[in-house]
């Protein structure tokens, strides 16, 4: 497990590129036949890539960062398929996943596996956990079965469909909020204006772009802003303080998680476009 510290509000100004990647960006998180999970100490959150080939891959703890018996001893996990049907075994108990099917894992569940159900078509598993104070049911949530909420135009080339999985009024979680937004053809845009949300983190995971396809994710304070040039299936860390926006050079998705003081997801604080630097 690898473990990131990030800088703050003040020190990622005076970082260079490779810096800021280093803090911010996950590059290679999906490997054939791997779990690679990233710690970050803000919010003490855990992304992982997880592509079962062959046997099934176990989802174990970490005894030197998270001092637990096993991975969800006190902690809750979200999951999602971004590749070919697969399957997650949680405590003997099988749950079948499609393409964009997630999973609410919650505290207690001592034993979780990974599985494709073909093994020349694998399953692409994404996580996201956070620590948990109270357990609470694990659930399948399929991808017919988000809220969905459409937002943006044409016009501002921002039109996209927001797909809420687990969230206030979907599977019950601690603080876990968790969902993908997948922007039309021809949109480009995401979040835009932009805003911070003091009271909580958010990881964004880009996928669904061509190879030779890039996002710029923008970042940092309003006044202060930094670029970072995401490419497929590529995390980006985003702490409290920081704006999380992007634009591609064609169509892309990506799978948001945040985890904080609550789990309003219209809890934000808009930044004006006249403030942004």
């Amino acid at each position: 497990m690898e473990v990131r510290y990030l800088p703050n509000e003040q020190s990622y100004q005076r970082l260079n590129t490779s810096e800021l990647r280093q803090a911010f960006v996950c590059e290679r998180l999906f490997v054939p036949g791997e779990v690679n999970l990233v710690y970050c100490d803000t919010d003490r959150a855990i992304v992982g890539g997880i592509i079962p080939r062959g046997k099934p891959l176990p989802l174990v703890a970490s005894r030197k960062e998270m001092a637990a018996e096993f991975f969800a001893e006190r902690r809750e996990i979200g999951v999602i398929n971004l590749g070919a049907p697969g399957t997650i075994r949680a405590d003997g108990k099988e749950y079948p996943l499609g393409t964009k099917d997630m999973m609410y894992i919650g505290r207690g569940v001592k034993s979780i596996d990974f599985a494709s159900q073909k093994q020349d078509s694998p399953a692409v598993f994404y996580m996201v956990s956070y620590p948990a104070h109270v357990a609470f049911p694990t659930a399948l949530v399929h991808r017919n079965d988000a809220n969905r909420t459409e937002l943006g135009t044409v016009e501002a080339a921002n039109k996209r469909t927001i797909n809420k999985y687990i969230h206030a009024g979907g599977p019950k979680s601690c603080q876990l909020v968790m969902g993908l937004t997948e922007l039309s053809t021809g949109s480009v845009w995401n979040t835009m204006p932009p805003h911070t949300h003091q009271r909580r983190m958010e990881i964004y995971l880009y996928f669904d772009l061509h190879p030779d396809s890039i996002v710029v994710h923008l970042m940092g304070k309003p006044d202060e802003t930094r670029s970072l040039i995401l490419r497929n299936q590529q995390v980006v860390i985003s702490p409290s303080w920081s704006i999380h926006s992007g634009t591609g050079t064609g169509r892309y998705a990506f799978v948001w998680a945040m985890g904080g003081e609550n789990q309003d997801f219209a809890d934000m604080d808009p930044v004006p476009m006249a403030e942004l630097k």
